[in-house]
C-alpha cells in the first residue's frame, strides 16, 4: 500500500528567497509544453438524469463551454475606450471604405465593390502604395472591431488574403488585431486555426502576432494552449518582448504553477535584459492567491514600492484577494484601510474581495456589515457579491438566510450568473435534494447560461461525497462529451470524490493519471490525497507527505492540518490529536477556524467529551462563529451520553441564529432518543425529516429500527424496514444484524437463522457481528451444545462461510463457556 501511495517528486526546491529582481544569474530552462491529456476511467457509465427534463427534448444539444472570463489587470491600453474611433493613420479613401462598411444600410454584396475601389485608388500613387494600402486596411480591420463587427472585420481579412499579392499587403500587425477581436469574442480556436493556416502559408509571425494568440487563449481559459505557443515561439527564435512575459506570467498564476517555476520565469525577463514593469509586479501578486501565498505576496510588494512603482487600485485589490483566499481576513481589512490611507478608493472589487475573506471563515456579520458599508458609500453590490453570501450562508448551514439572500439579490435586478447556479447545485446536493438540484440544472439552460468546468465539479463532488460513483462517472463521461477537457481542479475533486466513496485505490489511480496528463499538482491537489489517506486513516503516509510538501512542494496550510488530525483520528491515534492540537491552541500552528471545527469533529467521533468541549470553547475565545458541522459534532457526542439539557441549549442555539438543522442534526437526535426511555420520539423525529422534504438514508432508517428492536417492539420495527425499502434504500448488514439480534436475544433462534438467509439472499454478506450475536446468545441461555451445532451446520446456511470463520467462532463458545 505504501508504494502505491507514494507521490513521485515533481516539484523541485524553489530557489532561495532573496529579492524577486536582483542581478544574481539565474538560467532557468524554458517550460516544455505538456502532453495531450491521457483519457481517463474508460468505460464510464452514462448519467441517467431521471429528474432532469430538457426545454426541448428532442432537439437538446450540449453547448459549447462558456469561456470564463476574467477581470483584466491593471487598466485597458486603448486610447480610444470610451470615445469616438479614430486613427489619424489611415487615408480618406480608407475612411471612406470604413464608414461605408458600418453604415446601418450596407449589404454583405456591396463588400467586394467597395475593397475594389479601395485598391484601385492605390494604383497610381508610387512605390509607397502598398505600405499606405496596408496601413489602410488594418485600420479599417481595427475600426470594425472598435464598432463590435468581427464577422465583417474577417470577411475584410479573407478577402484580401484571396489576393494573389496578400503577402504584401496584409502585415503581422494585421494579423494580431484580428486574433485579438477573435479572442475577445471568444472564438480562440478560428483564432488559433488561423494563425496556423497564416504560419502554414509562410507568413513571418512576428512577436504581437504570438502574444495576441496567447493572450486570447489566457482569456477564454486555455492556459495550456498559451503555454504550448509560447514555447513555441522561444524556439522559433522570436524574442518575448514584456508584455509577452506578463502574459505568462498571468497563465502560471491562473494555473496555479509553483511559485518557484513563476520565479524562474521572473528570472527569464531579468536574463533577457528587460525591466519589469507595475503590471508584472501585479501579475505576481495575483499569482499569489492560488496557494495561499502571502507571505510572498507581501515581499513583492514591498519590492514593487522599492522599485519605484506607486502601487494602485488593482494591486491592493490583488493583495486584499490574496490575505483573503489564505484565510487572513483582518489583514485583508489593513490593506484596505491602507489603500483608503494613500487616497484610492476602494471599488467593488475590493468589498468584494474583503467580503469573501470573512464569508470563507464563517464570519458573516463581519461581511454582512461591509456589505452596508459599501452601499453607503453607493456602491452596489453585484451577482458576485450576492453569490458570496449565499455560499457563505449555505456552507454555514443557514439554508434560510442564503435563500434569502438569492430572492434580495434578484428584487435587486441582479441576473443570476453560472457561478450563482453552481452555488445552488451545491447546496442542493449537500442536502441530498437531488430533484432539486437537478431542477436547478435544468434553469441554467433556460436562463441562456451553460455549465461550466465548475458546474460539472461541483456535480462530480456532490455525487462523491455521497457515495453515487456511478452517478459520478456517468457526471465524468458527460463532462467530456460536452466538450470540457478535465483540469486541476476536476482531477483534485475526482481523488477527493472517490476516496469519500471508500475507493481509495481509484483516488490514487487518478492522482498519477493526472501527473501523466502533465498536470502539476498544486497545493489543493495534495491536499485532496491527505484527505484520501486521511479516510484510512493512513496517518504515516500522510506525516510524510507533509515533511515533502514542507520541503519544497508547497506550503501546507490549514486544510493540510485538518486532514493530518482526520488520519490520527480513523487510525486511533489520539495522543498525536492531541499534541497537534496542542500546537494549534498555542499558536505555533495558526489556528484557523477550519482547525478549531476540524478538532471538534474528530475529538466527537472519538467519544473524548472534555476535548470536544475545550476546542469548542476555543473557537469561540479566537472569535469563530461555529458552523452547522461544529454544532452537529456537539449535539452528536451530548446525545451518545444522553445529556439532553446540552443537546437542547445546542438546538437552541441554532434556531437563534438562524441554522437549517441538516439530516446529521437529525440523525444525532435519533441516536438520543433511541437509547433512551422516550425510543419512540426516534420515530418522530424521522415523521419530522419527511414532512421537511429531507430524505432519511440508511443510518436514519437503522436509528429506529434498533429503537423498536431495542425494546422488544419487533412488528413496529418491521414496518420500519418495509418502510425503508419503499423507498427505495437497501438495508444493510447494520439493519440485518439488528434482527438477528433481536430474535436471538428473545431466544427465537429459528427466525434469526432465517434473517440470515434472507440478508445472503437479498446480496448483502454476513460480518462476524451477524454470527457473533446468535453463539453469544446461546451461550447465556447455557444452550453451548447447540451453539456448537449452529457453527457446525453454518454451511447448510452460509455456502461461503470459511473454515476459518467457522473455528473463530467454536472459539469463541469456548471463551464464552469458560
Amino acid at each position: 500500500m505504501a508504494e502505491k501511495l507514494a507521490l513521485p517528486l515533481l516539484l523541485p526546491n524553489p530557489p532561495p528567497l532573496g529579492p524577486f529582481f536582483s542581478n544574481q544569474q539565474y538560467n532557468p530552462s524554458i517550460p516544455s509544453a505538456p502532453p495531450p491529456i491521457t483519457p481517463l476511467l474508460q468505460g464510464f457509465m452514462v448519467l441517467q438524469l431521471s429528474n432532469f427534463k430538457s426545454p426541448e427534448p428532442q432537439k437538446r444539444r450540449i453547448p459549447a463551454p462558456i469561456p470564463r472570463y476574467r477581470r483584466r489587470l491593471g487598466k485597458s491600453r486603448d486610447v480610444n475606450r470610451g470615445k469616438q474611433w479614430s486613427d489619424d493613420r489611415i487615408s480618406s479613401q480608407g475612411r471612406k471604405i470604413l464608414y461605408s462598411l458600418i453604415d446601418p444600410k450596407f449589404s454583405s454584396s456591396q463588400l467586394d465593390e467597395l475593397l475594389l475601389q479601395l485598391i484601385e485608388s492605390y494604383k497610381d500613387v508610387g512605390s509607397s502604395s502598398m505600405e499606405s494600402l496596408s496601413m489602410d486596411i488594418l485600420c479599417i480591420i481595427k475600426g470594425l472591431g472598435f464598432y463590435k463587427k468581427c464577422d465583417l472585420a474577417l470577411s475584410v481579412f479573407e478577402w484580401v488574403r484571396s489576393r494573389k499579392d496578400w503577402e504584401s499587403i496584409l502585415s503581422c500587425s494585421v494579423v494580431a488585431v484580428i486574433i485579438k477581436m477573435l479572442g475577445k469574442e471568444g472564438r480562440v480556436s478560428a483564432a488559433s486555426s488561423l494563425f496556423h493556416n497564416l504560419h502554414n502559408d509562410g507568413l513571418e509571425l512576428d512577436v504581437f502576432a504570438y502574444t495576441s494568440l496567447m493572450t486570447a487563449c489566457s482569456s477564454n481559459g486555455r492556459y495550456r494552449e498559451a503555454m504550448s505557443i509560447f514555447n513555441k515561439m522561444v524556439e522559433e527564435g522570436c524574442k518575448p518582448t514584456l508584455i509577452t512575459y506578463n502574459v505568462i506570467l498571468d497563465v502560471y498564476g491562473k494555473m496555479g504553477m509553483p511559485w518557484n517555476k513563476m520565479m524562474a520565469l521572473v528570472e527569464s525577463i531579468k536574463s533577457a535584459g528587460i525591466v519589469p514593469d507595475s503590471y508584472t509586479y501585479n501579475t505576481l501578486i495575483s499569482g499569489c492567491r492560488r496557494g495561499s501565498l502571502y507571505e510572498e505576496a507581501v515581499k513583492i510588494f514591498e519590492e514593487m514600492k522599492l522599485a519605484g512603482f506607486t502601487p494602485d487600485k488593482v494591486t491592493y485589490n490583488a493583495l486584499v484577494d490574496v490575505y483573503g483566499k489564505s484565510r487572513r481576513p483582518k489583514e485583508a481589512l489593513e490593506v484596505m484601510k491602507e489603500m483608503e490611507m494613500n487616497e484610492i478608493s476602494p471599488s467593488l472589487v475590493t468589498y468584494n474581495s474583503l467580503i469573501s475573506a470573512y464569508a470563507r471563515d464563517g464570519l458573516l456579520e463581519e461581511a454582512m456589515a461591509f456589505k452596508t458599508q459599501m452601499e453607503g458609500k453607493g456602491i452596489k453590490p453585484d451577482v458576485f457579491t450576492f453569490t458570496t453570501f449565499f455560499s457563505g450562508f449555505e456552507k454555514a448551514g443557514k439554508d434560510e438566510l442564503a435563500m434569502k439572500m438569492f430572492e434580495e439579490m434578484r428584487e435587486a435586478g441582479c441576473k443570476p450568473n453560472i457561478s450563482t447556479f453552481n452555488a445552488l447545485i451545491k447546496m442542493y446536493g449537500n442536502r441530498g435534494k437531488f430533484a432539486e438540484m437537478m431542477k436547478v440544472f435544468e434553469e441554467v439552460y433556460e436562463c441562456g447560461c451553460a455549465p461550466d468546468i465548475v458546474t460539472w465539479n461541483t456535480l462530480l463532488s456532490v455525487f462523491g461525497q455521497n457515495g453515487m460513483d456511478s452517478e459520478m462517472s456517468g457526471v465524468f463521461k458527460e463532462m467530456k462529451r460536452a466538450g470540457f477537457v478535465p483540469e486541476r481542479d476536476t482531477f483534485n475533486t475526482l481523488i477527493s470524490a472517490y476516496s469519500r466513496c471508500g475507493a481509495l485505490d481509484q483516488a490514487m489511480d487518478v492522482y498519477k493519471k493526472m501527473v501523466e496528463a502533465g498536470v502539476t499538482p498544486d497545493l489543493s491537489t495534495y491536499n485532496a490525497v491527505l484527505a484520501a489517506l486521511a479516510r484510512g486513516g493512513l496517518w504515516e503516509q500522510s506525516e510524510k507527505i507533509l515533511a515533502e510538501m514542507k520541503h519544497g512542494r508547497c506550503k501546507p496550510n490549514e486544510c493540510t492540518y485538518s486532514s493530518l488530525l482526520h488520519a490520527y483520528a480513523n487510525g486511533k491515534e489520539i495522543e498525536r490529536m492531541r499534541v497537534l492540537a496542542e500546537e494549534i491552541y498555542s499558536g505555533v500552528i495558526e489556528p484557523h477556524a477550519v482547525l478549531l471545527k476540524t478538532l471538534i469533529l474528530v475529538y466527537s467521533k472519538s467519544d473524548l467529551l472534555m476535548e470536544t468541549e475545550r476546542a469548542f470553547l476555543e473557537l469561540k475565545r479566537s472569535g469563530f462563529s461555529p458552523d452547522i458541522t461544529a454544532l452537529n459534532a456537539m449535539i452528536a457526542i451530548y446525545g451518545r451520553r444522553q445529556m439532553v439539557t446540552k443537546t437542547n441549549e445546542i438546538l437552541n442555539f441554532m434556531n437563534e441564529s438562524g441554522f437549517t438543522p441538516t439530516l446529521t442534526t437529525y440523525n444525532s437526535l435519533m441516536s438520543m432518543y433511541s437509547h433512551s426511555e422516550n425510543f419512540e420520539r426516534s420515530e418522530g423525529t424521522l415523521r419530522e425529516i419527511l414532512e421537511k422534504g429531507m430524505k432519511p438514508d440508511v443510518y436514519s432508517y437503522n436509528t429506529v429500527i434498533y429503537a423498536y428492536c431495542r425494546n422488544g417492539r419487533v412488528r413496529e420495527a418491521s414496518r420500519i424496514l418495509s418502510e425503508m425499502k419503499n423507498s427505495g434504500i437497501v438495508p444493510d448488514v447494520v439493519t440485518y444484524n439488528t434482527f438477528v439480534s433481536t430474535y436471538a436475544a428473545e431466544s427465537m433462534f429459528v427466525e434469526a437463522v432465517d434473517v440470515v438467509r434472507h440478508m445472503i439472499k437479498n446480496g448483502c454478506k454476513p460480518n462476524q457481528e451477524t454470527y457473533n450475536s446468535v453463539v453469544d446468545w446461546y451461550c447465556k441461555l447455557n444452550r453451548r451444545d447447540e451453539a456448537k451445532m449452529f457453527v457446525n451446520n453454518l454451511h447448510n446456511v452460509d455456502p461461503h462461510v470459511s473454515k476459518e470463520e467457522k473455528g473463530r467462532l467454536l472459539e469463541r463458545i469456548i471463551k464464552k463457556w469458560s
